[in-house]
């Protein structure tokens, strides 16, 4: 066998992807070379026939050892790579059965239980845990039944309240989602509440956070923890707080500090006079979060630290050797002389814990039948919190991106990374369940931002250039039953974001599995005109748009184009493209019979905002997510891809308050049309 031959058959083996489909149907080959990096980033160094080799047998050594923990469908076989022998299954309420695995090729086989679950057998001399899925987790038409719901998306931190001090907060949600579901709204979705670095505030994109198992402690609100013994604000804050609250761009790093001199203040009461029922209550936060909150609390006091020693020393891997195992002694004694470092941040993560939980409790009881939707990014920082808490089940080496299209010709870096399929299954897929479970814990629903990366992500190696990646595949099935599973678990929905280049087959297998895809008015159209939204899928979640593209009032008036001439964005005939299709989405809206009428000119995109409106809530989907932005008839998008300085992304302010939002003529206006389209026939 001659060395490139190895190497595609150790690189297909692995699961990369040796040629693929790009956006515009042609097939693609994978280099050697991006091979060869790629795998050495996997811990399969090929950089010669002597690496290659021992890689290759690395590789069939890994391939042999039973993983400890198998995903099955109930009642049907399940394969073990261990001998044939007796075996004792438990369920989780303790009750057990027992049996006799048989030979099978590979190892053997035994049935799954009916029911779904998670059980530990125990057999030939190990212990595995077995992950029995439902067929589908909650399904939109479970959880509102008769279908027609709708809802609201937010970014949290665009929500204004009086005394929010700069940006929203878990009781603005809470605020929120009550006039929300006062309306009729069954969901509000929310953008991703991740935990960020607090030592760090200039970095606040939610989609490359630090953790996705613990939250935004910056979200925290904490002001009626302590009921009377609450801290009176120092006048210096005070005044920032005010100055803050006012702008309509967050200023993250001011107003960061200014909500963790706050909350510091009230952690140093809670110290010192808290009731015993409060301190209580903390105690049993950490130990319910167990060694996990437990690492992440060292690594933001460990973080803060090394970077006020030295501002180069962001990332992990930078640290000092014995700092850069999370279960080092050194980090051990780290913690015990900084232990009220670390009670601090457990602390943060507690009040967020009881903010979040706090506005899905409220959006219940209002009425709404989901409530809270989460949202999960598909990666993390490198530099982070879960990449250093779990090394084994990290990818290292590359980041994420997506390959050259029609929109981005040098393809996408997205500057994080995620999952190694191979680390999660050695070490039983532990972390995705941990952050499904976070994920589930405080919402009615989950949405999994890029759901396709659960079948196959791009990687770019570290030095190269995006359109030098390739394709790793995942373990789609396996994902799918843990998602299920979890859904089923949590009695709370699942949502994928499958936009973009969709693999052949990928559809169909998501809804299978109970997760509802995404149906985006701009995305939804022929050469010729619109597609009827009586046409959109019925399993679906119906959007005007989403974050990461234009406004409705935006695109009518043309305001993405603009900011893509001012940085050199521009995309050649998507001007005129744009003014052929004016007509044709008014035209669709008569069509669908919420507006009537010549098209509005550029200045009336009130009137246009109306009819999206209005236009989703005809959709044939399950439910129908307005994003607030377009509720208000906001011009300007919360990101804009591709840029990070040049476009004020994740920072803009929406008006008005919660406090008076619903009571707003206009935007009530927009939501009643919504809600009457949605009961229409």
């Amino acid at each position: 066998m001659n060395s490139d031959t190895a190497l595609r058959r150790l690189a297909r083996a692995v699961g990369l992807m040796l040629d693929w489909h790009d956006a515009t149907g042609l097939r693609r080959e994978t280099t050697p070379e991006t091979l060869r990096r790629v795998l050495g980033a996997l811990g399969l160094p090929v950089a010669d026939d002597a690496q290659l080799h021992d890689s290759m047998a690395q590789w069939r050594i890994a391939h042999r050892v039973q993983p400890p923990l198998v995903t099955a469908d109930p009642g049907l076989p399940v394969c073990l790579r261990l001998p044939p022998d007796r075996y004792r299954l438990t369920a989780e309420d303790g009750t057990s059965a027992e049996g006799r695995s048989q030979p099978a090729p590979g190892g053997a086989s035994l049935l799954a239980p009916a029911l779904p679950g998670y059980y530990q057998l125990e057999t030939a001399g190990h212990r595995v845990t077995l992950a029995v899925a439902p067929e589908h987790g909650l399904r939109l038409a479970d959880a509102c039944p008769g279908g027609r719901a709708w809802g609201l998306a937010v970014q949290l931190y665009s929500l204004r309240r009086t005394g929010d001090g700069g940006f929203g907060d878990y009781t603005a949600l809470a605020d929120f989602a009550v006039g929300a579901a006062g309306q009729g709204a069954d969901a509000i979705a929310l953008s991703p509440v991740h935990a960020q670095f607090t030592a760090v505030p200039t970095r606040f994109s939610p989609y490359a956070p630090s953790s996705r198992l613990r939250l935004d402690i910056r979200h925290a609100d904490a002001e009626m923890l302590l009921g009377e013994l609450t801290p009176a604000f120092p006048p210096q804050l005070a005044d920032e707080w005010s100055r803050l609250e006012a702008l309509n761009l967050i200023d993250w790093p001011a107003a960061t500090a200014a909500r963790l001199a706050r909350l510091r203040q009230i952690f140093d009461v809670f110290q010192a006079q808290a009731p015993a029922s409060l301190r209580d209550s903390f105690s049993a936060f950490r130990a319910e979060g167990g060694a996990a909150l437990e690492r992440h609390a060292r690594f933001e006091a460990l973080q803060a630290v090394q970077l006020a020693h030295d501002p180069q020393k962001f990332h992990w891997r930078d640290w000092g050797a014995a700092l850069r195992d999370p279960e080092s002694p050194a980090v051990a004694d780290f913690a015990a002389a900084h232990a009220e470092e670390v009670d601090w941040h457990a602390f943060l993560q507690w009040q967020a814990d009881r903010g979040l939980a706090a506005a899905q409790r409220a959006a219940r009881e209002a009425g709404a039948r989901i409530g809270l939707v989460a949202d999960l990014a598909i990666g993390v920082d490198g530099g982070g919190s879960d990449a250093w808490s779990r090394q084994d089940e990290f990818l290292q080496g590359v980041e994420v991106g997506a390959p050259p299209d029609i929109f981005n010709r040098r393809g996408q870096g997205w500057g994080i990374t995620t999952y190694s399929p191979h680390g999660l299954r050695a070490n039983g897929f532990a972390a995705f369940r941990e952050m499904l479970g976070t994920a589930f814990r405080n919402a009615g629903g989950v949405r999994l931002d890029h759901v396709l990366g659960l079948r196959r992500l791009w990687l770019v190696p570290e030095g190269a250039t995006p359109d030098q990646g390739c394709y790793l595949r995942f373990p789609l099935r396996d994902l799918l039953r843990l998602v299920a599973l979890e859904s089923a678990r949590h009695q709370a929905v699942a949502i994928g974001e499958d936009l973009g280049t969709v693999p052949d087959g990928l559809r169909p297998q998501l809804e299978r599995a109970g997760l509802a895809g995404m149906r985006v008015m701009w995305f939804e159209q022929t050469a010729q005109d619109f597609t009827p939204p009586q046409r959109w899928t019925q399993g679906a979640v119906a959007m005007t748009s989403t974050h990461d593209l234009p406004t409705v009032a935006g695109w009518w008036e043309g305001r993405d184009l603009a900011w893509r001439e001012e940085l050199g964005f521009t995309i050649p005939g998507l001007e005129e493209t744009r003014a052929e299709e004016r007509p044709k989405l008014w035209d669709a809206f008569c069509k669908s019979g919420v507006a009537e009428g010549p098209v509005p000119g550029p200045h009336e995109a009130a009137r246009v905002a109306d009819a999206a409106a209005a236009h989703i809530g005809r959709a044939r989907c399950e439910l129908a997510l307005l994003p607030l932005e377009d509720a208000v008839a906001a011009v300007e998008q919360p990101n804009l891809p591709g840029t990070v300085e040049e476009h004020p992304n994740w920072r803009r302010r929406l008006a008005p308050p919660v406090e008076r939002m619903f009571q707003d003529p206009a935007i009530e206006q927009r939501l009643r049309g919504l809600a009457r389209a949605r009961r229409a026939p």
